[in-house]
């Protein structure tokens, strides 16, 4: 499997001007330049306070703008520095910290030793330690690797497709995508689109944090996954594909014939198999 490309110098377009602010998850910011992404970690209290956003607020207020989400998640944090941490660190928020923490390290690390180098992820570049500028109040981060820039995630893609037949080609990579996965002995757990991007005619994954390898997992999904009658729904898709219900009814039926315990068995490797079960 190849390394990542090892460059003397950042690519000029990192150090020219200030980096746009791409996107954000509950563990990293995303910032981009013309052909390249960086990300920052978010530090813990940021991790925690959004726990804390996603606990207490109405789900409908999540899927806003972020600019107002950040001022509160900011204004959190300054109650979270005066407030005892008894009354905010709840064994609740604990216990999600930890599970999002464990995982997020795990997927990074599985999806560098088995996807690096692959289609199945943009490119990663390294490169000597490099100050970069960002929007925000954080006004310069120092980097040491950046991430090929995808067009879109994939989410947002079919979001702007009206063609009904480039629609369904889309859906069936995006299938196709999940079962290399699986011949790879990984499976992720957290499979919404916004998690994967368009490259090309390529689909990437752009958060392993749902990466796992561990068949107990895997197997306690794929059981969730039976009762969940419209899996486009589930994915985030209701929306894009209300329009299009042949569309919506094909991939739900197709995604119950691949999505289950006996499909996903057909690609695992048996090795993985063997030393999960000892």
């Amino acid at each position: 499997m190849a390394a990542p490309r090892v460059l003397l110098h950042a690519p000029p377009e990192l150090t020219a001007g200030r980096l746009k602010r791409l996107g954000e998850g509950i563990g990293k910011v995303v910032y981009a330049s013309e052909h390249w992404v960086i990300k920052r970690p978010r530090t813990p209290s940021e991790i925690v306070a959004l726990i804390l956003l996603w606990k207490i607020l109405p789900r409908p207020l999540l899927t806003r703008p972020s600019r107002p989400l950040r001022l509160l998640r900011v204004c959190l944090q300054a109650v979270m520095r005066i407030v005892p941490a008894s009354v905010w660190l709840s064994a609740h928020v604990k216990e999600v910290w930890r599970i999002y923490s464990t995982r997020d390290r795990r997927g990074e690390r599985l999806a560098r030793q088995h996807l690096e180098g692959t289609p199945l992820v943009p490119e990663v570049i390294t490169f000597p330690p490099t100050e970069v500028h960002v929007g925000g109040f954080l006004g310069c981060l120092t980097v040491t690797e950046a991430t090929a820039r995808v067009e879109n995630t994939l989410h947002d893609h079919l979001s702007k497709l009206r063609d009904p037949e480039e629609i369904h080609r889309w859906l069936n990579r995006f299938l196709d995508l999940r079962q290399s996965g699986w011949q790879r002995g990984l499976f992720s757990l957290d499979a919404h689109l916004k998690n994967f991007g368009v490259a090309g005619d390529r689909i990437v994954l752009l958060d392993s944090g749902g990466l796992t390898d561990q068949w107990d997992e895997v197997h306690e999904r794929l059981v969730f996954e039976e009762v969940v009658a419209q899996p486009h729904v589930q994915l985030g898709l209701g929306p894009v594909l209300a329009a299009h219900p042949r569309i919506a009814n094909d991939f739900d039926q197709r995604w119950k014939e691949i999505v289950n315990r006996e499909s996903v068995l057909r690609h695992w490797p048996q090795t993985s198999l063997s030393a999960t079960a000892e």
